[in-house]
């Protein structure tokens, strides 16, 4: 199993953290605060990167938690999709889209690299 003593200390969980703080400060904001069914599931995927990562953690194997890391993974493409609508929609300015943005491309390296690291396949 991965060596951490809590999922509080993997560095990729942490960042999910600050990415989910800086998306709920943004999606509570102007225009993108009254789109509800945009701002819900931006929200929801962003927590999803946090929460499959120590779900995964929690796992009795590494490969277990690989696979919840993949999960991880593919909530940061989700919600940067979102960022994507609410950037053509004018809900959020080019710099915050492209600060979250650049975030979350840096959880989602950090996130495969974890788990190959985890499958022991260090390609």
């Amino acid at each position: 199993m991965a060596a951490f003593k809590k999922f509080e200390d993997i560095q990729s969980w942490q960042k999910a953290r600050e990415a989910t703080r800086l998306l709920y400060q943004i999606t509570s904001e102007g225009s993108f605060s009254k789109d509800f069914a945009l701002r819900d599931q931006t929200r929801r995927s962003c927590v999803s990167i946090m929460a499959n990562i120590a779900e995964g953690y929690g796992c009795r194997s590494d490969k277990e938690f690989a696979n919840f890391l993949n999960i991880a993974h593919g909530s940061v493409a989700e919600t940067q999709s979102h960022l994507y609508v609410a950037l053509d929609l004018s809900y959020i300015d080019q710099s915050r889209f492209s600060n979250l943005y650049e975030l979350l491309n840096e959880i989602s390296r950090m996130t495969i690299s974890l788990a190959k690291h985890l499958r022991g396949n260090n390609k």
